[in-house]
């Protein structure tokens, strides 16, 4: 079983800074992708950030490049993003997703419970 945990949200003033942090645990062979989405109060989830574990390549959504930063910490299997000059329409519940691969093969996909994240103007 795979579990991811989010932690870092909170309350912050437009044009501050947060960093969330997505701890995966269990028996994983291979993670394959890890991302950040958000949802928004009657908006879809939307992709925020997404980071290719082998190559470390990079993925952002338009709104929130050159202001969100996704890594990875291989050796605690953590990712983190660093969100910074955030906005009030940043607001929503962030969760992390990973992408995995399983030990017979199969591609896996787990979702954490999400962290509230509020930008007042």
């Amino acid at each position: 079983q795979v579990r991811l945990a989010e932690s870092g949200g909170g309350l912050v003033q437009a044009g501050g800074s947060l960093e969330l942090s997505c701890m995966i645990a269990g028996s994983i062979p291979r993670i394959n992708t890890v991302g950040w989405y958000r949802q928004a109060p009657a908006k879809q989830r939307e992709l925020v950030a997404q980071i290719t574990t082998g190559s470390g390549a990079t993925n952002y959504g338009d709104s929130v490049k050159g202001r969100f930063t996704i890594s990875r910490i291989n050796a605690k299997n953590m990712v983190s993003l660093q969100m910074n000059s955030l906005k009030p329409e940043d607001t929503a519940v962030y969760y992390c997703n990973a992408e995995w691969t399983d030990w017979v093969g199969l591609q896996r996909d787990d979702w954490g419970q999400g962290t509230q994240v509020t930008v007042s103007s």
